[in-house]
C-alpha cells in the first residue's frame, strides 16, 4: 500500500492557526476531496475533531491516545502504524495521512509522496506547521501554479512530491 501525505502550507509551513485552518481555498478544498476520495484518510483527533464530522465517501481513521474515544462512522486507531495496518488489512491502494502537525511528524518516515498546496500568504498567528522536506530524500515530481481569482482569495501552487529510491 502506499502511503501518502496531503497538506496545504503557507510560506512558512504553517498549516494551523488557533486549531483552524488560517485560510479559505475552494480550489484546494475541491483538489483535496478529488484526491482522497474514495481512499482511507488518517488525522489524529484534533484534525477530526476541528473538522467535526467523518469525511463522506472515505474510510476515516482517527488516531488518538484516549482508549475510550469513539466517533460515529470513523475507525479508532492508537497509532499511525495501527491505523496503516487497518488501512491495508482494508486492501487500501493509497491511503492519506492528512494531519495534524503531530500525526505528520510522527509519520514522515512511511510517507511515498506528498500532496502539498502551498498557499502564497503567511497565516496568522500560525501554531501548527508542517516538517520541512529534505530535498535529499524528496523529489518535486509536479508543480501546477494557481492565480488568484474571485473564489480563491489567494495564489496557489500545487505540488506533488515522491520519495527518491535509495541507491
Amino acid at each position: 500500500m502506499k502511503v501518502s501525505c496531503i497538506v496545504a502550507v503557507d510560506q512558512h509551513l504553517a498549516i494551523g492557526s488557533r486549531s483552524q485552518i488560517p485560510w479559505y481555498l475552494p480550489a484546494d478544498l475541491k483538489y483535496f476531496r478529488k484526491t482522497t476520495t474514495p481512499h482511507h484518510v488518517i488525522m489524529g483527533r484534533q484534525t477530526y475533531e476541528s473538522i467535526g464530522k467523518p469525511l463522506p465517501n472515505r474510510i476515516n481513521i482517527i488516531i488518538t491516545r484516549d482508549p475510550y474515544y469513539l466517533a460515529s462512522g470513523c475507525l479508532i486507531a492508537h497509532s499511525i502504524e495501527e491505523a496503516l495496518s487497518i488501512a491495508d488489512d482494508h486492501g487500501e491502494k493509497e491511503s492519506f495521512i492528512i494531519g495534524g502537525a503531530q500525526i505528520y511528524a510522527a509519520s514522515e518516515h512511511y510517507w511515498d509522496k506528498v500532496y502539498m498546496t502551498r498557499v502564497h500568504t503567511i497565516a496568522d498567528q500560525p501554531d501548527a506547521f508542517f516538517p520541512e522536506l529534505n530535498d535529499k530524500i524528496w523529489v518535486k515530481a509536479s508543480s501546477t501554479s494557481m492565480k488568484q481569482d474571485e473564489k480563491n482569495k489567494f495564489e496557489y501552487t500545487f505540488e506533488v512530491y515522491t520519495r527518491r529510491i535509495a541507491e
